[in-house]
């Protein structure tokens, strides 16, 4: 970088990037009844909006750094940045439920490449004792995304319609694609490197065919048979990428990976705790709408006691950490934020809104905590040698739990509505969710009782 000028640009493009990402995932479950309204389909059958998302996130992070490598950050970044923002449009303009998904998946596309090559681009331009300041900046405005998208969906939903949540995107969109192209350096060398298709393959199909299997038994589209078969498809295609990946050192994710404890901890901890708990933005304002009887905006409105807390928790989760280990935290945490998720078992239109605020605020400060010091856990001891194997794993495994999530926890609700009323059973589905919260407790529990703390815990905008 030539100038301080040019330096602050930078960091105010990635910055939008990382915003428009984060935001875009969190303002449209308010929106998720609208929708439906709108579409002519079921609230419960929504969940596709969302897991189409995070799947396609999951996919093409992966090929994130080898696009990035071939092309170089600024190519990418643009074609990233061009690609969200013409994909809300398409959003904007949809007339079906299928048009829409498609739609999502486009911008899944565009997502999938904005944080990690947006996180190289700063690490280029800003190396050594510079990259974690730089970092910290472009993090800040994407901690601002969860906290007011919400919040924004639902006063756009009840004020306008739910097609400007996408339609916002547009401007914001324009001006990166301006910023990237004047601010953002083109890389002096591209690297021609080959790229591992058939893993790539593999994994792409894991990962697909498992979640639809899973919205598969909440839509009752395929017989029992079938669901089986793409379980069964879907783990034999995982399986035959370890096998294959064990003995080939150009995998696209090495397995060496796991000879570290706590990476591998961290990283199946990650998997199923976000699992429990990631569906919570989704089921929560669906929860509210249909069966509490909130408005969108009130709905929204509801939310900002967890998205408060969730920020104030990072503040003090590092002395925490500290004090008790990783091992006796992210046990204890990890019941607790079970607890809290079970705790809407006993949530109606009866209870008292101030006690409900409080029990927002709670479960928000105990989520918070649960993922950064899982996220902290899971980087700490890897080897620099596999940090960009690692951070690609770790950011996979983040999108796709977040896709099983939504999957189980519509799959949970499709399956009590057919034998309960509406209110228990969204009671009944977060009583097994906060279950399988909890569960994943015994995970950390394989962290050694002895166990030094180092390094700072961070936040960084993969911390949700």
């Amino acid at each position: 970088m030539e100038s301080s000028s040019s330096d602050r640009t930078l960091l105010w493009l990635v910055a939008i990037g990382f915003f428009m990402e984060t935001l875009d995932s969190t303002i449209v479950n308010t929106a998720l009844s609208s929708m439906a309204r709108d579409l002519g389909k079921s609230p419960f059958s929504m969940q596709l909006v969302i897991i189409s998302y995070a799947l396609t996130l999951a996919v093409l992070i992966p090929l994130s750094g080898w696009l990035t490598d071939r092309f170089g950050t600024k190519r990418v970044y643009l074609g990233a940045i061009i690609t969200f923002t013409a994909s809300s449009l398409l959003c904007a303009m949809a007339p079906t439920l299928n048009w829409l998904i498609f739609a999502r998946v486009l911008q899944g596309a565009g997502g999938s490449m904005l944080l990690p090559v947006g996180r190289l681009a700063i690490l280029r331009a800003f190396p050594g004792e510079r990259y974690l300041p730089a970092l910290s900046f472009v993090a800040m405005p994407a901690l601002l995304g969860p906290l007011v998208g919400p919040t924004l969906g639902g006063w756009i939903v009840q004020y306008f319609s739910w097609h400007w949540i996408f339609l916002i995107n547009i401007p914001i969109g324009i001006i990166g694609c301006f910023a990237t192209w004047k601010a953002m350096p083109q890389d002096d060398f591209i690297i021609k490197r080959k790229f591992d298709i058939l893993g790539f393959t593999q994994l792409s199909v894991f990962m697909v065919c498992v979640s639809v299997a899973f919205d598969a038994i909440s839509e009752k589209q395929f017989s029992y048979g079938v669901i089986l078969f793409l379980f069964i498809f879907g783990l034999a295609s995982l399986v035959s990428y370890a096998l294959k990946a064990a003995k080939n050192h150009e995998a696209l994710l090495s397995l060496e990976l796991f000879k570290t404890r706590t990476y591998s901890i961290g990283i199946l901890g990650n998997l199923f705790a976000r699992i429990g708990a990631g569906c919570m933005p989704f089921l929560l304002p669906l929860f509210l709408q249909t069966s509490l009887g909130y408005s969108p905006l009130e709905s929204g409105m509801a939310m900002l006691p967890l998205a408060f807390a969730a920020i104030l928790a990072k503040k003090i989760v590092l002395p925490i950490v500290t004090h008790f280990g990783y091992r006796k935290f992210l046990i204890g945490n990890t019941i607790f934020v079970g607890l809290g998720i079970a705790s809407f078992y006993f949530t109606s239109n009866l209870g008292n809104e101030y006690l409900r605020m409080l029990q927002f605020f709670i479960f928000g400060a105990f989520n918070s905590m649960q993922f950064t010091a899982m996220n902290t856990l899971t980087m700490k001891d890897l080897e620099k040698r596999l940090s960009s194997h690692g951070n690609t794993m770790f950011s996979m495994v983040q999108m796709l739990s977040m896709s099983f999530s939504v999957a189980a926890a519509s799959s949970l609700l499709s399956t009590f509505l057919s034998t309960h009323e509406m209110l228990r059973a969204f009671h009944m589905t977060f009583f097994c969710m906060g279950a399988l919260t909890c569960t994943s407790a015994w995970i950390f529990g394989q962290l050694n009782l002895v166990e030094n703390v180092e390094g700072k815990v961070s936040v960084t905008t993969e911390d949700q």
